[in-house]
């Protein structure tokens, strides 16, 4: 994963300074990238799973045929699906990508001197360790995140770390502050206690809540979308096979379990994550949109077809 996240923290400083130097500006317009170079994987997931909802009626009279002979039962499925082009799990296997993407981008998030300022591990050990010298205060208890720290500390001590990295442009250091957000703290849930209560400290805890949320509204939609595009074995929508089909039970279930990891993720990680994850799921529901009116009018075509041959 490291090569991936040193691409990603080029990218991502490359858009900070394009950004004005504002780091939350930088992270919405990475998640947007992304999910644009993702956009042929996330096509080819929604194609995948639509068909598979289109198949429910078609598979389910294929089981209760062969529901005594397993062997002859899967010999079918598979010329149903080999006659249809699509493949099992293969929509569920694209749609991990987006989960997979956020560990190197975890790394570029924690460790923002060692990939957007390019420094090396012993000279990344040298600024700590001067900073800490100077301003032990700043710095807690964990040190995983010491490099944020740094970062977003390096401009107050100029003089003392030039002898470190010269006159580079590591002495302008990180701002990682978004509408008065920190986006290098990792949300607490203490928010409701009087002395921490202020728009940082709410802001950052809003942050996974409407991450969370963004999950729980872009699940609704898809779900619906999805029900909307479900035929019964004559090829006629029909809500009471929507209801029922299997593609419908598995969205109810991914409802509940992704709004939760969202809301977990959150909260464990810097809010810089929750919104990188916020804007991920604004954009996907529409890219849902959109994919799902192109394969509803492909398949619908398919479907009136098939409808005229049996006429």
């Amino acid at each position: 994963m490291d090569f991936i996240s040193h691409a990603f923290g080029y990218l991502l400083e490359w858009l900070y300074r394009f950004a004005g130097s504002n780091y939350g500006v930088a992270l919405i317009l990475f998640g947007i990238v992304v999910k644009l170079l993702l956009a042929p994987f996330t096509a080819k997931s929604k194609k995948s799973s639509m068909k598979m909802s289109r198949l429910a009626p078609r598979q389910k009279a294929i089981q209760e045929k062969y529901a005594n002979d397993p062997q002859k039962q899967n010999e079918a499925l598979q010329a149903l699906y080999k006659e249809e082009g699509v493949s099992m799990g293969g929509g569920c296997l694209w749609s991990f990508i987006p989960l997979l993407i956020l560990i190197p981008l975890y790394a570029v998030v924690r460790q923002p001197i060692t990939y957007m300022l390019h420094e090396s591990a012993e000279t990344v050990t040298q600024i700590i360790a001067v900073i800490k010298e100077k301003a032990p205060d700043l710095f807690g208890k964990n040190q995983y995140y010491d490099q944020m720290v740094a970062a977003s500390a390096i401009p107050q001590f100029v003089e003392e770390l030039k002898g470190i990295v010269g006159n580079s442009a590591t002495l302008e250091g990180l701002n990682f502050s978004f509408l008065g957000i920190d986006l290098g703290v990792v949300p607490t849930f203490n928010v409701f206690k009087w002395e921490v209560w202020n728009w940082a400290t709410i802001g950052a805890f809003l942050l996974p809540v409407l991450s969370a949320g963004g999950q729980v509204m872009s699940m609704f939609i898809s779900q619906r979308m999805n029900n909307s595009v479900i035929t019964n074995d004559k090829g006629v929508q029909d809500k009471e096979t929507a209801k029922n089909s299997q593609a419908n039970q598995s969205g109810k279930m991914m409802m509940y379990t992704m709004p939760l990891m969202s809301l977990w993720i959150g909260f464990s990680v810097p809010a810089a994550l929750a919104l990188y994850w916020f804007i991920g799921g604004v954009v996907a529901m529409v890219e849902n949109e959109i994919l799902t009116r192109h394969y509803r009018k492909v398949y619908d075509a398919e479907d009136a077809v098939r409808l005229q041959k049996k006429l």
